[in-house]
């Protein structure tokens, strides 16, 4: 009787009016309001710079079981930027990126933890010119917030280094850094339920 009532008691709160527990929330990478930028060292006297343009991705926040939040996400390499178009042909030629051969870039998380309050930590895989490593980010949640629309958004950030020699861009390297310093800021929108 006595594990029945718990049983019992159990139920009642979950079910209890005024107590939800969170589901998992859906997100859209929003491209318009989010970035992906890059530096790389040029012959050791300064940092050249850029970015990708175009992308997209989801985002899943679970709240009540943050190692079940996710990232996928896919860029579109051939919309490099780095504000010279003579240049930005170049990387996107085979002695670097090689875009025609290998159009997308892409990160799929497999687990995750939560290390503070708004840090956590994901761990996937991470495809750049036809190679794929592990890779972890560090991830800062920066907020959460509904627009004037009444769509929630939520907004982080993470910064890596990878080094280019690792995923077969081995070219040039007395001219431009093997170490790859990308920063990954991103805001997105949150999908309807169905």
């Amino acid at each position: 009787m006595k594990k029945c009532r718990v049983i019992a008691s159990f139920v009642a709160l979950c079910f209890a009016p005024g107590l939800i527990f969170a589901a998992p929330e859906t997100f859209e990478i929003d491209p318009v309001h989010s970035f992906v930028i890059f530096k790389v060292r040029h012959m050791n006297v300064g940092n050249a710079y850029g970015e990708f343009n175009n992308f997209k991705g989801t985002v899943v926040q679970d709240k009540e079981a943050p190692e079940k939040s996710s990232l996928q996400m896919e860029v579109d390499v051939k919309s490099l930027d780095t504000k010279n178009e003579k240049r930005d042909q170049h990387v996107l030629g085979p002695d670097f990126l090689n875009a025609n051969q290998f159009p997308t870039m892409t990160f799929k998380s497999e687990s995750a933890k939560k290390l503070s309050e708004n840090q956590f930590e994901l761990t996937g895989q991470f495809t750049l010119h036809g190679v794929t490593k592990p890779l972890t980010l560090k991830v800062e949640k920066i907020g959460e917030a509904t627009d004037p629309k009444g769509v929630t958004r939520v907004g982080g950030e993470s910064t890596f280094t990878i080094k280019r020699s690792e995923f077969g861009i081995s070219k040039m390297m007395d001219m431009l850094g093997d170490d790859i310093t990308v920063t990954v800021a991103l805001e997105a929108i949150k999908k309807p339920a169905q």
